[in-house]
């Protein structure tokens, strides 16, 4: 089981705001916390893999479950 510092629900929202929304938990964050994100929009899933990559954060999980993609994120 992940441990998760932040929750960020972006259900319901479409790109970009999915990441709008991670960036901004993010940018209060401490190096090294992890935040989960719940989105129905399944091109988050692709979107976040980009977004942690080009910021050094990790991706450490993604899962689907009735429509709604988590996604957990570590940040760098």
């Amino acid at each position: 089981m992940i441990n998760v510092d932040v929750f960020v629900d972006a259900k319901g929202l479409s790109c970009p705001m999915p990441i709008v929304k991670a960036k901004k938990a993010m940018d209060a964050m401490e190096s090294g916390q992890v935040m989960q994100v719940e989105s129905t929009d399944k091109g988050s899933v692709n979107d976040f893999q980009g977004w942690a990559r080009h910021n050094s954060h990790e991706v450490l999980k993604t899962e689907e479950e009735g429509g709604v993609y988590r996604i957990f994120v570590r940040k760098g």
